[in-house]
């Protein structure tokens, strides 16, 4: 017992150390009880020992107080200094053409008013409680009460009995349904990824004797014509990674052909992306640089002005590596073999790795999904329906299945989804690679993540709105159509987003101040972490992250609904496309291998210095440290300060798990709010 007591007084909160010396060592609760009846000199040391003991622990908690206080204390002092230093989201660019300003506000504007009204039923259920009137008290008895507030909330209380509740239940069990309706999509791609892994299912090149193995070993002859085509725009941080990378595959020089499509805007970087292509030319490497003055259709616009090339008709395959991307030197000769033997294949897509995925939160979080992404939808839809949705770079298109399709259009922003649909509806084939890997960046900051979902997620309504009609015509089976239609674009482009944010951001805090309206625990707990694991065994190494991960990606429901509500009906910021921005922290380490690759080389004219690179990266660094500020974004505020309303009403009602669920995603959308995820935006 002294043991332990000293180990107590060791572990106070920082408080100063005790040190209690017992004249009995093995005192206990019963031996009280026999010193009391053995007189006075047994009661008083057993009543001292006693007093020790609760002034030990009285110290212990004042010290954890104090910790828990000063953590507090610093975390509201950042959140000030970032609320007064940082820009509302309003700031972060312009209007785009064809909205108008107020169209921008209109959902704020909802999440506002809704958090004045639970204000105000906040303060009206806790007057109500002080009165002593119970929450699920009848009507008559509220009227038997004098007053004109009981007589109100009498009359609050009817309405939310015979209009509200029943309506909003009405709500809750649709979105449940959906919420059930997508649960089992997820949990039957898991069992179909399992049953790939038992069986071990993986595309194989069809003719043995002349597949890859004859590839590696063949004449220039046996190669087919490759064009490796890489869009850019502004991506001075990472162009010379991606060049050299595409440049150093391991492909007969005669046989392949790089695009550098350039649609900079900037003088100076279109000047060093030249410069880089100017280099790799004097090295032999088939090379050409492209830029396009006027930038219409943005990446799409710039692929199919280049596939208009009158030398395009040389080639048999298109290879497209966007700026970040750095593929093996083998990339080619795992995936073009895929081809022979497979005339109605038209596409081979690899699969993505990061190389900052342990950046930050941020990072961490997307790489989860991501994972899921390929190691499960793409791979279990590549394998069972030999379709899905192409990821617009690390694939292998048929020239012939681009050029049967339609090729590259310009009317959605995600021209990568449009080809792959109208080739699927064409009869076209694809395979997934899950064994071959293409290394990219993630983006680090909030403000580029936001914006990169915004496209990915208003871009697919565009779609279904534009070929819905074409599915319906299409000569495909039913069940293709069942698949592309409800599968494809509605469960999981359109009903996830809806129902993540209408059933846990809406619905789950409005039932606090209607308690007739309820949600069931396995609905609010039970089945939302059982799809989290789920989502999260791709990547086992990010289980302690499995909460975090849940609370977040509750959080992007606004900006994937926002997006999904402006795709779908047209709305201005639905053609909005802005370039992901791209830390260039992939770059560093190629290029230094880079360097030391063709140091033996006898280089002159635009060869890069390595140290003066490293000065001028450190010099940006430093100033993009200057530069960074954090935006404070108002829809997630206002969501976190309505959850956070409903989490403290649900403690009258004694919700249990309702109220963790309420406080903790309250707190996610707040961080979320105040910038506090990720690297801060220039």
């Amino acid at each position: 017992m002294a043991q332990w007591w000293g180990r107590e007084a060791r572990g106070g909160g920082g408080g100063t150390s005790v040190v209690v010396k017992m004249e009995s060592p093995d005192w206990a609760v019963p031996e009280s009880a026999a010193a009391a009846a053995g007189g006075k000199a047994g009661r008083g040391k057993n009543a001292r020992q006693i007093t020790w003991v609760l002034l030990l622990k009285a110290h212990r908690a004042a010290g954890k107080l104090t910790g828990a206080a000063s953590a507090a204390l610093s975390v509201a002092a950042a959140a000030r200094r970032r609320v007064a230093a940082g820009r509302t989201d309003d700031d972060a660019g312009a209007t785009p053409p064809g909205e108008s300003p107020a169209l921008r506000t209109r959902f704020y504007g909802f999440l506002r008013a809704s958090l004045v009204l639970s204000m105000l039923l906040l303060a009206v259920d806790v007057a109500a409680h002080l009165q002593g009137w119970h929450l699920a008290v009848d009507v008559p008895d509220l009227l038997a009460v004098e007053g004109l507030f009981a007589a109100g909330y009498a009359s609050w209380v009817r309405v939310r009995l015979e209009y509200l509740a029943p309506a909003l239940q009405f709500m809750a069990n649709a979105c449940v349904v959906l919420f059930l309706i997508q649960s089992a999509d997820r949990l039957i791609l898991c069992l179909g990824c399992l049953w790939i892994k038992l069986k071990g299912l993986k595309p194989a090149p069809k003719a043995a004797g002349k597949g890859s193995d004859d590839v590696e070993a063949g004449t220039t002859g046996e190669f087919p014509m490759v064009l490796v085509q890489i869009p850019m725009c502004n991506e001075k941080e990472v162009y010379q990674q991606s060049i050299g990378a595409v440049c150093g595959l391991d492909w007969p020089r005669p046989n392949f052909l790089v695009q550098v499509l350039d649609d900079s805007d900037d003088a100076a970087t279109s000047a060093l992306i030249k410069e880089e292509v100017e280099k790799w030319q004097r090295e032999g490497v088939h090379i050409l640089y492209r830029h396009r003055v006027i930038r219409d259709g943005y990446k799409a616009g710039n692929l199919k002005s280049a596939m208009n090339c009158s030398y395009v008709k040389d080639y048999e395959f298109v290879v497209i590596f966007d700026a970040d991307f750095q593929p093996q030197p083998d990339f080619l000769k795992r995936t073009v073999p895929h081809f022979k033997g497979n005339e109605d294949v038209g596409l081979v897509q690899a699969r993505w790795s990061f190389v900052n995925k342990d950046e930050n939160l941020l990072t961490r979080l997307q790489n989860i999904n991501l994972c899921f992404h390929f190691e499960v939808e793409q791979q279990v839809n590549g394998i069972f329906l030999n379709f899905f949705g192409f990821n617009g770079t690390a694939g292998v298109w048929r020239i012939k299945a681009l050029e049967d399709s339609g090729g590259w259009m310009e009317r959605t922003t995600v021209e990568d989804m449009d080809i792959a649909v109208r080739a699927h509806l064409k009869g076209w084939k694809f395979l997934f690679l899950n064994d071959v890997e293409c290394q990219c960046e993630l983006p680090e900051s909030y403000e580029a993540y936001r914006k990169q979902q915004h496209r990915w997620h208003s871009g697919p309504m565009q779609l279904f709105r534009l070929c819905f009609v074409d599915i319906i015509k299409s000569k495909i089976g039913f069940w293709k159509k069942f698949n592309l239609i409800f599968l494809f674009f509605l469960l999981r482009k359109l009903i996830l987003p809806f129902y993540s944010f209408t059933l846990f951001c809406i619905i789950l805090p409005m039932t606090m101040f209607i308690p007739e309206a309820e949600l069931p625990a396995w609905v609010v707990c039970y089945i939302p972490a059982t799809m989290s694991l789920l989502n999260i065994l791709p990547a086992p190494k990010s289980f302690p992250f499995i909460v975090p991960y849940l609370l977040f990606e509750n959080t992007m429901s606004v900006t994937k609904f926002n997006a999904m509500i402006s795709g779908l009906f047209q709305l201005g910021s639905a053609y909005e496309w802005v370039v992901t921005k791209k830390s260039g922290r992939s770059s560093e380490g190629d290029l230094i291998a880079l360097v030391e690759k063709q140091s033996k080389q006898q280089r002159v004219g635009s060869a890069p210095n390595l140290d003066s690179l490293t000065k001028e990266s450190s010099n940006l660094k430093k100033d993009s440290k200057k530069k960074k500020h954090n935006r404070i974004y108002r829809k997630e505020l206002a969501l976190s300060f309505l959850l956070l309303t409903a989490a403290a009403r649900s403690l009258l009602s004694v919700q249990g798990i309702h109220f963790y669920f309420l406080l903790f995603q309250g707190v996610s959308f707040l961080v979320v709010g105040l910038d506090l995820i990720g690297e801060q935006v220039e």
